[in-house]
């Protein structure tokens, strides 16, 4: 595209700007992007050909902002328009702003990018546009003021900015999705690293952006949990379990994009590609995670032992389960296959009448879950009639079930017969 333009451009522009024009086609060289290709000929054991790109691309945005830093008034404020949601990519927007001299202070996102559109789908683009804020202080660090800070000291005020930001945006009662909630905390986040930057370890190692983005990325999904989630203690049950609860919470959807999912499971301590073949709780999906249902992850127990398929590692006649996701997805299977008499039966039998961690995660999972889904009808017939009796259920389904919504419509559409 930038070809397209230019020798138009060349056509009536040529004469004015010899200089700018003097090539065929525009110079490559000079594009501020991480192109991997151009260095497969010069990477080495200790750079790789992506270390290289990434560098390069870091040192053309930092000569950017500097410019951009040097024009600008003390106290100026300069907003990046950014819509790449990998971690790494963050690292290298903030150190480049970072080491033109400017102070990050919020992030807004804003839903602005067809979800349909060719470029975004299986990429690295954010379904938001997110406008990035940069300040230049009104007085420069001096050199004392650049001696490294210590993480441990920085980590807890990460997180608590972080939480604050998202505790504000929800009492606003705006209309943002959870992802959004923790893009915007991501602004006062950068803005504590900024002004401690820079972050070193206790061995003197460099902390990038992205752990203090984990950090506020943990932290804003646990005021999530406080707020969406009634009565609930994620943090009691396996990381395994916690990490799908949480992935349905955030994200409302059983697809959405692997850089979101790795960083959550980083958060709580799972990473997730070692789970993957093991347990078959997600798959991929062009390049995005894709959650598994019971459907996907339990062996059919209408078929002999030796006809099962071994894709599927839960086994419905286990008597015990290490990870409780897999418990309540046995225990839908066999609802589903057998029936509620067999079931009641079946949960005795491995003591989930009394095991606090079945009980949690069925009732998490009846929260997080759309409620138009198979996997939340199934969790609701489990949570209902004798098997509720049966496993001393303090809850139903129709608990989480919100009816304002519909009376909200009805009294709205009156209003306007």
């Amino acid at each position: 595209m930038s070809d397209m333009s230019y020798v138009w451009l060349k056509e009536y522009l040529q004469d004015i700007y010899p200089d700018v024009f003097s090539d065929d086609l525009t110079d490559k060289s000079q594009e501020a992007v991480a192109n991997v290709a151009e260095y497969e000929e010069v990477a080495t054991d200790s750079k790789s050909k992506s270390e290289l790109a990434a560098e390069d691309y870091e040192n053309k945005m930092a000569e950017i902002f500097q410019e951009l830093y040097r024009v600008l008034e003390p106290g100026g404020v300069m907003t990046v328009m950014f819509t790449h949601k990998e971690s790494s990519a963050w690292d290298t927007l903030t150190k480049s702003l970072i080491r033109s001299g400017f102070t990050i202070t919020s992030t807004h996102p804003i839903t602005s990018e067809m979800p349909q559109r060719t470029d975004t789908r299986g990429g690295g683009s954010a379904d938001s546009t997110l406008l990035l804020t940069g300040r230049k202080p009104h007085d420069s660090k001096t050199d004392s003021e650049t001696l490294p800070t210590l993480w441990s000291d920085v980590r807890t005020e990460t997180r608590e900015v972080a939480k604050e930001a998202a505790r504000d945006l929800l009492d606003a009662g705006l209309s943002l999705t959870k992802t959004d909630v923790i893009i915007s905390a991501f602004g006062p986040t950068l803005q504590v690293y900024a002004e401690a930057y820079p972050v070193v370890d206790d061995q003197d190692n460099e902390i990038p952006p992205r752990k203090a983005l984990e950090e506020a990325r943990e932290a804003v999904t646990r005021v999530l949990v406080e707020e969406y989630l009634v009565g609930e203690r994620l943090g009691d049950l396996d990381d395994i379990t916690e990490w799908y609860i949480l992935s349905w919470l955030v994200h409302e959807s059983d697809t959405f994009h692997y850089d979101d999912g790795h960083q959550l499971g980083l958060g709580i301590g799972v990473d997730i590609d070692n789970i993957k073949r093991s347990t078959k709780i997600w798959g991929k999906k062009r390049g995005d995670i894709q959650l598994k249902t019971h459907e996907d992850r339990v062996q059919d127990i209408t078929l002999p032992p030796e006809e099962r398929s071994n894709r599927t590692p839960v086994d419905p006649e286990a008597l015990s389960y290490t990870i409780a996701l897999d418990a309540v997805h046995a225990a839908m299977h066999i609802y589903k296959k057998q029936g509620e008499d067999i079931a009641i039966d079946w949960l005795k039998e491995r003591n989930f009448d009394t095991d606090a961690g079945f009980k949690a995660t069925l009732k998490a999972l009846l929260q997080v879950l759309p409620q138009n889904s198979s996997e939340w009808e199934a969790a609701r017939d489990l949570a209902l009639g004798r098997t509720h009796d049966a496993l001393g259920l303090e809850f139903t389904p129709t608990d989480f079930t919100d009816s304002s919504e519909e009376t909200l419509e009805q009294s709205e559409l009156g209003d306007h017969i």
